[in-house]
């Protein structure tokens, strides 16, 4: 029999959430950075109610694993971005 996976703490999952918009900061096209960081709240609030400690555990998991896409993806996003900037980018 498998042992269940605790569900994690408040602040471990706050510390999801910033992570991934920090990582959506890498991102180097505004089109792309900005959907991350519109799914990625949308994604939490949505996920807010859940009360099932095993569904939290696999929720947050699954969190960590889109973590690590996001953060992979930025990489590669960088090595192919445009020269240049976005009109959303230029600042007056």
């Amino acid at each position: 029999m498998a042992t269940a996976v605790p569900p994690p703490c408040r602040s471990e999952i706050l510390s999801l959430f910033r992570s991934i918009l920090r990582s959506a900061r890498d991102f180097p096209d505004y089109n792309i950075r900005e959907y991350t960081k519109r799914r990625t709240i949308e994604s939490f609030r949505d996920n807010k109610t859940l009360s099932d400690p095993s569904t939290i555990a696999t929720v947050f998991s699954d969190g960590n694993s889109q973590l690590q896409v996001a953060k992979r993806q930025a990489v590669v996003y960088s090595l192919f971005a445009p020269n240049i900037k976005s009109i959303m980018d230029i600042k007056h």
